[in-house]
């Protein structure tokens, strides 16, 4: 079934988070553009290695059949097309059904988020994604990681943090300007029947989220079916700062499958046992502590990223 893009789901990734670009980084940052231009026609059919959002494209593709492809990922480049051809060698190397691209010659490539119709921008690139982000489009900077992917394990498994990624900062302001648990937990408790606005990652996670209830449709008569993406919120909150995560979740009707209210324990022991595909969070510290553990993007939006740049 073919589906027009306004009503697929769409991710754009850019090159260097699809792809271990690093090398071509360093010829381009201490030989200038004309060697790297040469470097990448040189090395046009050297195969690049896997980035960090590799495992998360992959196993997004994989979720559309010969009958039906709901999700799209786009390809936005900074390359102009002659460089960026090893780019596309190296998807059809990895076999990703990857056919639309935007190929900009040096311009950011957030711009053209909307007209993909895209609901996640992800990039290696933290200006591009902090230039983004503050003109209100979704994205994020992936960090390196150590990360190994099991290309066994067909499961896509993501995790979310909550205040700054799927809610707005609203309440996570409080806490800032305010400095007391106690008063954060007060201002939380007597909101905890108010959703919290949306975040900039709450369209993406409702377009997963479709795709789950989608999946268990088509399933639902299969006894033996296993759903192939699961999804956590994993957040510093704890009870009684919980229920207001509930309560917005509950009125986006969206289904998770675990949540963690760790209440200021280090995300990286719960991420090291459920081992996402992707983490998101809002604020550095967290990322530089589990990045290397499991793939992480930085959203840098918020009261947390404001005081960080000194504004």
């Amino acid at each position: 079934m073919a589906y027009p893009i306004e009503n697929k789901f769409v991710v754009a990734v850019a090159s260097s988070a699809l792809f271990d670009l690093t090398e071509s980084d360093h010829v381009f940052r201490e030989l200038g553009e004309d060697e790297y231009r040469a470097y990448q026609r040189n090395n046009e059919y050297a195969t690049l290695g896997k980035g960090v959002a590799f495992p998360l494209i992959k196993r997004l593709l994989g979720i559309n059949t010969p009958e039906e492809q709901p999700v799209e990922v786009v390809l936005l480049s900074r390359n102009d097309p002659d460089t960026g051809l090893r780019v596309f060698k190296s998807i059809e190397h990895y076999k990703l059904p990857i056919s639309r691209a935007a190929f900009l010659a040096g311009n950011n490539p957030f711009e053209y988020m909307e007209a993909f119709n895209a609901s996640l921008f992800l990039s290696g690139n933290p200006k591009d994604v902090k230039e983004a982000v503050e003109r209100g489009f979704p994205a994020g900077c992936m960090y390196p990681t150590d990360y190994i992917d099991n290309d066994d394990d067909q499961e896509l498994r993501l995790a979310f943090d909550f205040d700054g990624v799927i809610a707005d900062d609203s309440a996570e302001t409080v806490f800032q300007l305010d400095g007391e648990i106690e008063s954060f937990h007060d201002h939380e408790r007597q909101k905890a029947a108010e959703p919290l606005p949306a975040g900039p990652l709450y369209r993406f996670l409702t377009e997963i989220s479709k795709l789950q209830n989608r999946e268990a449709e088509i399933n639902r008569n299969n006894p033996a079916y296993r759903p192939k993406i699961r999804v956590a919120i994993v957040t510093a909150r704890n009870a009684p700062a919980h229920e207001r995560v509930v309560t917005t979740l509950r009125k986006a009707n969206i289904r998770i499958d675990e949540a963690f209210f760790l209440g200021g324990i280090d995300k990286g022991r719960v991420l090291a046992v459920y081992k996402p595909h992707i983490f998101f969070d809002d604020q550095v510290g967290h990322i530089e502590d589990v990045a290397r553990l499991v793939p992480s993007v930085h959203i840098p939006f918020g009261i947390t990223n404001r005081e960080r740049d000194g504004g």
